[in-house]
């Protein structure tokens, strides 16, 4: 059975208080209710006899789509955590637990940003391959970020050229699980790269465009890191790397001193965090004279919505790219690189 979690297996996140609770759940849930508390995606059910296709589950909507793309109809991909949701703070349900243990692959992340599902991850990969996207971009020291702290920033998607490091690792490991369609896997995977170098080349371009002195992304949290060092970008975030982080009062009174001194004409909002921080920007901004404004919202731990374009991973990084272009000054369609954003499909 094919596994590798080079640097981050989710053994590592086991945690003594949980395991009695999981033990519990993995032994009794299979004919538990599938409750959604908190959110979700699902294409179809988990699971199935060996003469039906492969079932495959990922944590994350960004992972999720990337499997879509190189699965093609060879699997079933099974997303766990939907539109709007914040990953950092996710708790999975009983039903997670179910489809977790009836897929025949998972794929999460890692570089903790599934915490709080480190210990049934941990418990599924004893039986099944568990990949973690981010494991060969751990093996280059130059490319994963952290906060200073020894915290990797896990938000690696927000560079397309990093992410297509993703790709090959779940092509590889489709390949790997699945021998006979794997040469379908990997020609699906290399037409999605030909369309994330295009997507690349437009983030570049139109964040390029943006006048040097207003090239400050401000968000909610510390999301953008990949993104500002892969286009150029000085990137503030009011929390830190998890929104488990507080920001205080100092943190948003020495942000908004660094807005109004730039001159800065935008701050931006993301779909999976409150956006009362940055609201409090804004405000204190213009009790400064400064009429700063929220320049839209961003997509940052997940994706819009699922059946549109900005619930694909090219949809969002194209929304996110366009909305800060515009916002900051800079030239970019309205309707992005490929004309779909806000058309609902």
């Amino acid at each position: 059975m094919y596994r590798k979690n080079t640097g981050h297996s989710p053994g590592r996140w086991l945690r003594k208080g949980l395991l009695p609770c999981l033990l519990f759940a993995l032994a009794g849930m299979a004919g538990c209710g599938a409750d959604r508390e908190q959110g979700g995606e699902r294409d179809s059910a988990g699971g199935g006899s060996a003469d039906e296709i492969p079932v495959v589950a990922a944590t994350v909507g960004m992972i999720a789509d990337v499997a879509r793309q190189v699965a093609g109809e060879g699997m079933t991909v099974i997303g766990i955590i939907g539109e709007g949701v914040d990953p950092h703070l996710y708790k999975p349900t009983r039903r997670d637990v179910v489809t977790l243990r009836q897929a025949d692959m998972v794929f999460y992340n890692g570089l903790m940003l599934e915490g709080k599902m480190g210990d049934v991850l941990a418990r599924v990969a004893a039986d099944k391959p568990v990949h973690a996207v981010t494991e060969q971009l751990l093996e280059r020291d130059d490319y994963v970020l952290t906060d200073g702290a020894n915290h990797y920033d896990p938000h690696v998607w927000m560079d397309v050229g990093g992410w297509m490091r993703a790709v090959t690792v779940v092509a590889d490991a489709m390949a790997a699980f699945d021998p006979e369609r794997a040469r379908d896997y990997r020609a699906n995977a290399a037409t999605y790269r030909e369309q994330l170098t295009r997507l690349d080349a437009y983030a570049r371009e139109s964040i390029g465009s943006i006048p040097e002195g207003r090239r400050v992304l401000v968000t909610a949290h510390d999301a953008f890191n990949y993104l500002g060092r892969a286009y150029g970008l000085e990137v503030r975030g009011i929390q830190g790397l998890s929104t488990e982080s507080e920001a205080g009062v100092r943190d948003i009174e020495r942000l908004v001193a660094f807005l109004v001194a730039r001159k800065i004409p935008a701050v931006f909002v993301e779909t999976s965090v409150s956006d009362k921080n940055v609201r409090a920007l804004v405000e204190g901004a213009r009790a400064g004279g400064h009429d700063l404004v929220i320049g839209g919202a961003l997509f940052s731990d997940a994706m819009g919505k699922a059946g549109t374009y900005e619930g694909t991973y090219m949809g969002m990084i194209d929304h996110n790219v366009t909305t800060i272009t515009r916002a900051l000054g800079g030239t970019a369609p309205a309707g992005g690189m490929r004309g779909k954003l806000g058309h609902g499909d």
